[in-house]
């Protein structure tokens, strides 16, 4: 049926997977910033340092959750444990954590980030609150 065919993996192929792996702990934080944004449906979870240039981000959506298991406390800490893990690997030891929107995921995305290691100084919540609320209903006309 014909000749079976023999291929060898080229040196150039194992270059490339390695630089992928080492290019997140080639740089070094001492501290950073982590963001928690969480919304009934996902929890958008992301690292920055001091500036609050993005080194890396995740989501439960970005961890294969789909539909309403993207809004659960457990996908939020999967992926607050993806980041903290990374940050360890860059050798992070404190860091200030901003949490925005009302969802589930809020709370667990944080203390899977702090269960990495890493001490938090300082938890600002930066969700918007209204002031001034809906505005009313028209009156009706006869």
């Amino acid at each position: 049926m014909g000749k079976k065919r023999i291929v060898k993996k080229s040196d150039s192929d194992k270059e490339v997977s390695k630089s992928n792996s080492s290019s997140i702990s080639k740089r070094h934080l001492e501290n950073g910033i982590f963001y928690v944004n969480s919304t009934y449906n996902n929890t958008l979870v992301s690292l920055t340092d001091p500036k609050g240039n993005i080194i890396c981000a995740s989501s439960s959506g970005a961890l294969g959750f789909s539909g309403t298991k993207k809004g659960t406390p457990f996908a939020a800490a999967k992926a607050g444990e993806l980041i903290g893990s990374k940050a360890q690997l860059m050798g992070m030891k404190e860091a200030l954590v901003i949490v925005k929107g009302i969802g589930a995921g809020r709370e667990s995305a944080i203390r899977s980030f702090a269960g990495k290691g890493i001490n938090i100084s300082e938890i600002r919540d930066i969700t918007p609150v209204a002031f001034n609320g809906p505005k009313p209903k028209k009156p009706r006309r006869v």
